[in-house]
């Protein structure tokens, strides 16, 4: 069995979107997830075979607003691509 929320949602963009052409799926995932873990999450939730898993961890970023220092959170990509002829109805 997968943790539940491995996986918290889609990234939709419009790179996203080129990539899905390819048979590349990008999901935001938690930061302790591993390559092994998102391969089996995405395995059983949307029943497709995964030949890949990509991970892109952005730092956080600070960010200024007048005197005011603030965080901007980070976030951990993971861009899977799947067996040719696959897809996954993302809307």
């Amino acid at each position: 069995m997968h943790d539940a929320f491995l996986i918290k949602k889609p990234w939709v963009t419009e790179r996203a979107t080129d990539l899905s052409k390819l048979g590349k799926y990008v999901f935001i995932v938690k930061r302790g997830a591993t390559k092994p873990e998102v391969k089996k999450a995405v395995k059983e939730i949307y029943k497709v075979d995964v030949i890949a898993v990509n991970i892109v961890n952005r730092p956080d970023k600070r960010k200024r607003s007048g005197p005011v220092m603030g965080r901007q959170p980070g976030y951990k990509k993971a861009i899977v691509t799947l067996k040719e002829g696959q897809k996954i109805d993302i809307q």
